[in-house]
């Protein structure tokens, strides 16, 4: 398993636009249109890693506690299917069923968005603003398989109040941990 950590691009940077296919829907979907009235909570995952599979129910918790207070949540795949083919789209529309994805599971067929926002592992997440601008980049909590460390989410929980609360998020930023983006 291997232990990729996360870019951590700089806090103010504006999210990258794009419109991506929705596995769930089946539909093509934009950030524009999902973006959220308080915040938008973008996470990179993908079906087979570990790491992702490790914190795939706190995603869903987090996303139904917050999607209530103004906060949107997306999850993007850009893996590269042909070679790692658990993570293609009619998978991941059955992964996101099976756990009951509160929000659109986008393909990046081209990966050409992972590039975008320098996306680098398996979970990485990124939080931002009405505004679109990121105000946290990296891990959801300290937990990582095996490690014994309860899966939380409070790392990503303390980001998405702070933001709400209009307060600084005082707390250091840790890189994510996950899985490598499997390029092409």
């Amino acid at each position: 398993m291997a232990r990729t950590p996360s870019n951590m691009i700089p806090l103010g940077t504006i999210a990258p636009d794009f419109t991506l296919f929705d596995t769930v829907s089946q539909q093509e979907k934009s950030l524009q249109k999902l973006k959220g009235n308080k915040g938008t909570v973008i996470f990179f995952i993908c079906n087979h890693c570990p790491f992702v599979i490790h914190v795939n129910k706190e995603l869903v918790r987090l996303a139904n506690d917050y999607q209530i207070k103004g906060i949107t949540f997306i999850a993007i795949s850009s893996n590269d299917v042909e070679n790692y083919p658990q993570d293609g789209p009619e998978l991941m529309r059955k992964v996101a069923k099976e756990l009951q994805y509160p929000f659109p599971y986008l393909y990046d067929k081209t990966q050409a968005i992972a590039k975008k926002y320098d996306a680098a592992c398996t979970p990485d997440n990124y939080v931002f603003d009405a505004d679109l601008k990121l105000v946290y980049r990296g891990q959801l909590d300290d937990s990582r398989p095996k490690n014994g460390v309860e899966v939380t989410g409070n790392d990503i929980r303390n980001a998405l109040d702070c933001l709400l609360n209009n307060s600084a998020n005082k707390s250091v930023q840790k890189p994510s941990i996950g899985c490598n983006i499997k390029w092409k």
